[in-house]
């Protein structure tokens, strides 16, 4: 394990977008994190997010996640720039010419894979304590880890999310066809959610619609991308304005999403591994 850590260490040492992109990521990942100290204007009105009860014991779990969640793209373009170059430099090729084997090849952007999502883990989980600490209106021990599992789906949400930037990188080699492919693929994802939420709500109104929405089970929920935004559910609806209004909201722990997210990586892993064994480099 140290030996291939150190190889993706030199790998990627001298590669400059692989630095500007992790320094990039980790600033605004850590800016983002404090908005909620700062005003905001929308629509000619000024909304201050911690007066909204967003570093609040426990909803701070939740919305700290979702929001530095939005910036995975970020260390996606990594994981992609990492692993493509390997092919279009023809580093790959000389790796396995000195000995290194697929596998060792897969371990390495794992390695990698991980370090980044526990290290942005890490960083999350000590921001959002000192925030919470910081500005919540409860301190209770009680309350401070109630919802401190949107930390570990966070964790899950990111790893998943690279091993399908990993597996979509070994498959199509080059960045551009990469980013091609994941946009193609959501699309496709969209319209096959859209399509199943028409056929199973058409002819349905009122009540009966909104508990269909609640209680029904949709196929497409267990997509790749699907089953990943649904391991943090938007947090917007624990807004302060919002409960004034009389909305409720129930917390319910993903365990479809956290399964299929699991199942997914495997398989994107376990693919990745495959094509690499399969194809003539």
């Amino acid at each position: 394990m140290l030996k291939l850590l150190k190889l993706e260490y030199y790998k990627n040492l001298n590669y400059k977008p692989f630095k500007v992109f992790t320094i990039l990521y980790f600033a605004i990942l850590i800016a983002l994190l404090f908005i909620g100290l700062i005003d905001i204007d929308i629509f000619g009105g000024t909304i201050n997010l911690k007066e909204q009860g967003i570093y609040n014991f426990p909803e701070i779990w939740n919305f700290t996640t979702w929001i530095v969640a939005l910036l995975k793209i970020f260390l996606g373009l990594i994981i992609v720039f990492s692993i493509s170059q390997e092919f279009t430099n023809r580093m790959f090729k000389q790796n396995t010419i000195d000995g290194l084997s697929r596998k060792e090849f897969i371990g390495s952007k794992l390695i990698t894979i991980t370090i980044f999502t526990a290290v942005s883990t890490l960083i999350v989980f000590i921001l959002a304590m000192f925030l919470g600490h910081q500005y919540s209106k409860v301190t209770d021990s009680s309350k401070v880890y109630e919802e401190v599992y949107y930390i570990g789906n966070y964790f899950v949400k990111l790893f998943t999310f690279f091993s399908f930037l990993m597996f979509l990188s070994v498959l199509l080699r080059k960045s551009m066809f990469v980013f091609l492919g994941f946009f193609a693929y959501w699309i496709v994802e969209k319209i096959l959610t859209v399509l199943e939420f028409y056929q199973r709500l058409t002819g349905i109104q009122g009540e009966q619609r909104k508990a269909a929405l609640e209680n029904d089970f949709f196929i497409t929920s267990l997509l790749p991308l699907e089953s990943m935004s649904n391991l943090i559910p938007n947090p917007l609806m624990r807004l302060n304005l919002v409960k004034i209004m009389g909305v409720k909201y129930e917390a319910h722990y993903p365990t479809e999403s956290m399964i299929a997210c699991a199942v997914w990586s495997v398989i994107f892993i376990w693919g990745s591994y495959w094509i690499l064994r399969k194809r003539d480099w």
